[in-house]
């Protein structure tokens, strides 16, 4: 089983596995690849056209930052950010995110069911199988069994900080993708370990939505955090 997109001195190949829509990655885990490079502790990373899968992308110092490319078409941009940019969000107990898990709203309607991060349709240990409720204060929570082919991997932190915080708008009535985030990991979960994540809907106006995310590990320790804006998509 592949764990991470195929990376090689200044290429980049998103599998198929890690798509979010049908064609493209999800977009916490292609963010998570561009903010690797930058060396920094907290990276924003801006998702200029749904990443293509099993293409080789080039990955290019830009202006301020980097540059992940498919020919002569930028697909994300990732800069150094500032840590007072974010907030964490307020967890609930373990007992609590199960239970708000069972009410997903995906569950029932989802706009990307092979999302890697939140599709119902990607059976253990192939999807990360969040499934984040509504509490009802604009929050979302679930809980995630890490899975021993994602622990300690700072980029499956990232895709977790992704679609929890999507889910805190109505995502399954106007679908959105995620258009940039801004990301801090501060740890790495174990194997076999129940994680808290939670996501908190910030607002919206057009087709832009704001969220906020933060996962704590099964000790109550902070793993990330991250703010995100989400674009929302056309439907037929």
């Amino acid at each position: 089983m592949t764990v991470a997109g195929t990376v090689s001195a200044m290429t980049l190949t998103i599998g198929r596995r890690f798509r979010g829509p049908s064609t493209s990655g999800n977009g916490g885990y292609v963010a998570s690849l561009v903010a690797a490079g930058l060396g920094v502790d907290v990276a924003t990373v801006t998702l200029r056209i749904p990443p293509p899968l099993d293409v080789e992308l080039r990955v290019l110092d830009g202006p301020e930052g980097l540059l992940l490319v498919d020919g002569d078409t930028t697909v994300a941009e990732g800069v150094p950010a500032a840590e007072a940019e974010l907030e964490a969000v307020a967890p609930v107990p373990a007992d609590d995110a199960r239970e708000a898990s069972a009410s997903y709203p995906g569950l029932q309607r989802h706009p990307f069911p092979e999302c890697f991060v939140c599709g119902t349709e990607r059976a253990p240990g192939d999807g990360m199988r969040l499934f984040p409720g509504r509490l009802g204060d604009g929050r979302t929570a679930c809980v995630w069994t890490v899975e021993p082919d994602v622990a300690k991997d700072p980029r499956f932190v990232w895709a977790a900080l992704d679609c929890p915080g999507g889910w805190s708008a109505p995502i399954e009535g106007r679908p959105m993708v995620l258009g940039r985030m801004t990301a801090r990991v501060a740890d790495v979960p174990e194997a076999g370990e129940k994680c808290v994540v939670m996501g908190l809907l910030i607002g919206s106006e057009g087709r832009k939505t704001w969220t906020a995310t933060t996962a704590y590990g099964a000790d109550g320790r902070e793993l990330g955090r991250a703010h995100s804006t989400w674009i929302r998509v056309p439907t037929e």
